[in-house]
């Protein structure tokens, strides 16, 4: 469980997030993926990095069960883990490929937002529920994703696009069964890494240079939001209401997807259920949430 690195083949650096019961991750493993795609990007024999994750969703947000835990502390370290690792994805000196699978919410969004490419299972879907939440944050990762109006539409309503929809965006590179995702992200990683590394490394910075949204400076105006909800108050008032029938994210269904289709998809990992247990992977700083069979635990 964690963080780790692996190199399949010459080139190729995978770094994958595995933290039990929906990736919802917690402090310490936000840094651990900054720090692990950092350094796969500063070898000098790595040409491309593959950012993949173990389990039903590719990334759940926050671990917010900590940040009720420790308070504050907490939720000032989940906003500098998710800036840092957001920024190492779009920092890395290499290109990154997204495999995604399942749910990707929240701070998800953050990691594929900055990616360079993503190819993702044909059961993927992307959002950000975090109004639902009592969260804010990312909006600057999704507009990387969709239109600008289909992001406003979609962060207001929490509701996700499906993979599909993204690939007819342009944003998402191939969608694949998912046995076959894996496989597919790392044949394109393998055809970038064909080509000369340094050229490949001055090809990312320049890439980087001409970008019209300084992605980092972006999010973290956004968190500055997503504080203030906390501080007042106002955040954990509607997250106490997630799942009742006053919350407007708890009703399942109520999210179709961005394309009007309402299966598992167009609901997307929002309401990930085994049994009426539940599991609020949300923190206020770009956090999604994802639910799952925790025996009742708030928080992965």
């Amino acid at each position: 469980m964690g963080v780790s690195r692996s190199s399949p083949e010459k080139g190729i650096s995978v770094v994958t997030v595995d933290f039990p019961p929906v990736n919802a991750l917690p402090v310490r493993g936000w840094s651990e993926l900054a720090a692990a795609v950092r350094e796969s990007g500063r070898d000098a024999d790595v040409r491309c990095v593959v950012l993949a994750a173990e389990g039903r969703g590719f990334n759940a947000g926050v671990d917010i069960k900590e940040i009720q835990a420790a308070g504050r502390e907490a939720l000032i370290g989940a906003n500098h883990g998710c800036a840092e690792a957001f920024a190492a994805v779009y920092e890395c000196a290499v290109p990154v490929v997204a495999a995604v699978q399942g749910f990707c919410l929240g701070g998800g969004i953050g990691l594929v937002g900055n990616a360079d490419a993503i190819v993702a299972s044909e059961d993927a879907a992307f959002g950000l529920p975090e109004l639902d939440r009592g969260a804010l944050g990312a909006a600057t990762h999704l507009a990387r994703l969709v239109p600008q109006h289909l992001m406003r539409a979609l962060y207001y309503t929490g509701r996700t696009a499906s993979a599909a929809e993204l690939h007819r965006h342009g944003s998402v590179w191939r969608v694949v069964p998912r046995p076959e995702l894996r496989e597919a992200a790392l044949a394109l990683a393998r055809e970038i890494a064909a080509k000369d590394g340094r050229l490949l490394r001055m090809a990312k910075a320049a890439i980087n240079g001409i970008d019209p949204v300084d992605v980092r400076r972006s999010y973290r105006f956004e968190q500055g939001f997503t504080f203030e909800a906390n501080l007042s108050g106002l955040a954990d008032r509607v997250r106490d209401t997630f799942g009742t029938a006053d919350g407007g994210g708890g009703a399942e269904g109520s999210r179709g997807g961005a394309d009007g289709r309402s299966g598992a998809a167009g609901r997307g990992g929002a309401d990930v259920r085994d049994g009426a247990a539940r599991s609020d992977g949300t923190a206020g700083n770009g956090g999604a949430s994802a639910e799952s069979e925790t025996s009742g635990k708030e928080g992965a």
